[in-house]
């Protein structure tokens, strides 16, 4: 994939992460659709550089990420459905409010394992997601070296430090943070078109003035060997085929 394709697939899976907590029902889909239009932009960066591992650690912090994610969420359904058991309360009426105020329960110790099962899949969570932001911040960390955007590795960093914050609401602000600023580094990416790439052989290209042994008259000519056009005598290039002319005598 070409360095340009990449650049624009990862700025817009990035910004539909930014913005996809505030999209209301869609965000879980903006997020999906950004998760993946990142992965295919690091598979193309990974490709560019020939350095797969950082295709293969985000890859890999996302599966562990997802993983996470479905591991605690079991967890919480097994939870609330014991607890909602214990309260004799039917799994079809558990949203209707009047089946809550007709609780009657004088031991609330009873839910104390169902409780802590649903804290515990919270800590499970952090740690996943922490696990996959060390994955990802390395990716970054490398991608940074290769691309030397050092914004991505400041990304990294900060995606990093919001996963182990998780537990309070700052983490969360953090990796909102962490997005922005991968967003900006796609956008510093240098494509071709800006990268410093060989000459092409019919280019024109401003040679050096002449030395003083080789001074010729402002009319004189160099002719070329191959189409026989005549060029100026400080000139290195043909002006109409683009092939080097012979050195000047």
């Amino acid at each position: 994939m070409a360095l340009e394709n990449s650049k624009v697939m990862g700025s817009i899976g990035a910004l539909l992460m930014v913005i996809g907590p505030f999209a209301g029902a869609y965000s879980a889909i903006l997020g999906l659709i950004g998760f993946v239009l990142l992965i295919v932009a690091f598979n193309g960066l990974a490709d560019y550089y020939k350095e797969r591992s950082i295709f293969k650690n985000v890859l890999y912090g996302g599966v562990v990420f997802i993983a996470g994610v479905v591991i605690a969420l079991l967890i919480v359904i097994i939870g609330l459905a014991g607890m909602l058991s214990t309260l004799g309360i039917p799994s079809s009426s558990w949203s209707n409010p009047t089946v809550w105020q007709n609780i009657r329960i004088t031991d609330w110790t009873v839910l104390t394992p169902y409780i802590g099962a649903i804290i515990g899949a919270l800590v499970i969570l952090v740690a996943f997601a922490i696990v996959a932001a060390f994955l990802i911040r390395k990716s970054l960390k490398t991608l940074a070296q290769k691309s030397g955007i050092a914004m991505f590795a400041t990304c990294g960093t900060v995606l990093f430090i919001g996963a182990i914050l998780t537990i309070i609401v700052v983490g969360f602000i953090l990796l909102w943070i962490a997005l922005i600023l991968l967003v900006v580094a796609f956008f510093r990416l240098r494509t071709e078109a800006t990268q410093g790439w060989p000459i092409q052989p019919n280019a024109i290209v401003q040679a050096p003035s002449p030395s003083a042994g080789s001074q010729a008259p402002p009319s004189a000519e160099r002719y070329c060997p191959y189409c026989g056009t005549g060029n100026t005598w400080a000139a290195s290039y043909c002006q109409k085929c683009g092939k080097p002319l012979p050195p000047s005598q």
